[in-house]
């Protein structure tokens, strides 16, 4: 379907969806609905509508049926979409804090994720994207990353040493391989399962969903459930739709966005579980592929050997921020 008529088609269904509506929230993703962050929204839609007794209309366009990954953000900026919930990455440039989150073995558990998430770092964070001009709503889950390899089992920072994986374009990630020995290649995602099945790289990171999704259980003997880096969305909302909004409906909305992100955190975990499974059963039935979990002394192994990248950016994310989430208990 062309630009033209993808717009084309959503502005009939904005029109015909607010007909009954007093206000109109236009919300834009990238992903399916049937996702955990797909289904956060449309429970989010569904919320406000109940919240406010249908004055306010949460129209929810996915699969980027409005805006492509790389237009949201300058969509926001123009109000012509009012919410979306780019992936952290997309931050980066506007806020280089936001590379916290690519630090390795920086949160212990999902526990310690969300404190920090919730907590005084979360806000810090929020704060410097609302400096810039955007509306920082709240803290989506995407999910932990795990390392996997077509050479041997990596559950040791030795392991990883000589073999090269594939790696998005980070500096910190970079830095993350480089340090035990290990030789990062960027690659784009959709060249990752090629790359691994003809051994241009032997070994990637990635959250349980794409590997599964993207069959790299066929092109990968080893997983490790390393659980070494966070991946995320920000919601984000438009700051000059936000101040045109009417003060006493406000409320309602913040409500049904914190439900949402309850929700929405739900639904992810939800969904690790159901995709490890799968990937379980594969691993018994294929005979190709072997799951490792960490013991807690090889994952204090590697978190000794990760930390030693994080005074290299000190400079970036801050020290201060950094040793906040190392105190949050």
């Amino acid at each position: 379907m062309t630009k033209f008529f993808k717009i084309a088609a959503a502005t009939a269904l904005l029109v015909s969806s607010v007909m009954a509506a007093e206000y109109t929230i236009k919300l834009t993703h990238v992903v399916s609905p049937n996702t955990p962050k797909g289904k956060g929204a449309d429970f989010f839609a569904k919320r406000v509508g109940e919240l406010t007794a249908g004055k306010v209309e949460v129209v929810v366009f996915p699969n980027s049926q409005l805006y492509g990954d790389g237009e949201e953000m300058k969509a926001l900026k123009l109000g012509n979409a009012h919410i979306a919930m780019p992936s952290f990455s997309k931050f980066t440039s506007i806020v280089p804090e936001m590379q916290l989150f690519d630090l390795p073995f920086l949160f212990r558990d999902d526990d310690h994720l969300h404190k920090v998430l919730d907590g005084e770092v979360g806000k810090i964070i929020k704060d410097k994207v609302t400096a810039k001009g955007f509306v920082a709503l709240d803290y989506w889950d995407a999910g932990f990353k795990h390392m996997s390899s077509n050479k041997k089992a990596i559950l040791l920072p030795t392991d990883a040493a000589g073999q090269k994986f594939r790696i998005m374009s980070s500096h910190v990630l970079e830095a993350q391989f480089k340090t035990i020995g290990a030789n990062p290649q960027v690659l784009p995602f959709s060249e990752v399962y090629s790359a691994l099945q003809q051994g241009v790289v032997d070994g990637a990171e990635n959250p349980l969903s794409n590997f599964y999704t993207k069959k790299f259980n066929e092109v990968q003997t080893d997983l490790t459930l390393s659980a070494h880096g966070y991946l995320g969305y920000l919601v984000v909302m438009s700051e000059s739709f936000w101040k045109k909004f009417p003060n006493d409906l406000k409320p309602m909305v913040l409500q049904a966005m914190r439900e949402a992100t309850e929700y929405e955190r739900k639904e992810a975990a939800l969904d690790d579980a159901d995709t490890l499974a799968k990937i379980n059963e594969y691993a018994k039935t294929s005979g190709t592929l072997k799951v490792h979990t960490l013991t807690p002394e090889q994952k204090a192994a590697w978190a000794k050997a990760m930390e030693a990248i994080y005074p290299q950016f000190y400079s970036v994310v801050g020290e201060d921020l950094i040793k906040k989430v190392q105190a949050v208990k």
